[in-house]
């Protein structure tokens, strides 16, 4: 059974949470200040984390660059700042997906699954591009026999762009494809997961692939036959 961390300083708002999502049989820690956050983390090892940015002792982004750091644990930020540049920050630093105060439980709940969905529900057999080793399954990623690390959301778009090889995707279909549809973001948010993806696979030889910028059309994952 997946368990979350819920990371929030208002108790209603986190009753509510652990509520709905008990709901649908999900389990449910709580932290209420950001260095309990991290503590909690640490040692009940959640499946998904539900993180405030407005925390007590350390700001949201402060945890989520900690958690960053040792885990790539799906992050999905509760904030009552709506401005687009606090959404980009987040997806930067490696969110999985935001959502903007005051929201309904239910979409929360919603969202979660997404998540959950995309980050565990891999099938199929490894995808083999010269040194670039891509297992649809494990979800693990190689260069030259050395494993990569990324986040879910990047993992994400890699596996479906590898599942379609150099064939170009608009930033609105991989919204749809990866993000789901009830993503209300903004869509730099795919500029920044190929940006990652880009730096994370830099030993990936040009000669073997690239992902590929083809410009006022998408991205696609260009590979050599």
């Amino acid at each position: 059974m997946d368990k979350v961390l819920i990371v929030e300083d208002e108790f209603a708002i986190s009753q509510v949470l652990k509520a709905y999502l008990q709901k649908v049989h999900l389990l449910t820690e709580q932290a209420y200040t950001g260095t309990e956050a991290i503590e909690k983390f640490r040692t009940c090892a959640p499946n998904i984390v539900l993180l405030d940015v407005m925390l007590p002792e350390k700001n949201g982004w402060q945890i989520l660059k900690e958690i960053r750091k040792e885990s790539s644990c799906p992050v999905i930020m509760l904030t009552a700042l709506g401005d687009v540049n606090y959404r980009l920050e987040g997806l930067n630093e490696g969110a999985d997906d935001y959502i903007a105060k005051p929201f309904v439980a239910e979409e929360v709940v919603a969202r979660v699954k997404a998540v959950l969905r995309r980050t565990q529900g891999g099938t199929g057999p490894k995808r083999q591009f010269g040194s670039l080793e891509i297992n649809l399954q494990s979800h693990q990623v190689k260069v030259a026999g050395h494993e990569v690390e990324l986040t879910p959301r990047d993992l994400s778009v890699l596996m479906f762009l590898a599942e379609h090889p150099n064939h170009t995707f608009t930033r609105d279909q991989l919204i749809e494809q990866v993000w789901g549809w009830e993503y209300d973001g903004s869509d730099r948010a795919v500029d920044l997961a190929i940006k990652r993806l880009r730096k994370v696979l830099q030993d990936w030889p040009e000669t073997e692939g690239e992902i590929k910028t083809l410009r006022g059309l998408g991205y696609q994952l260009s590979v050599k036959s």
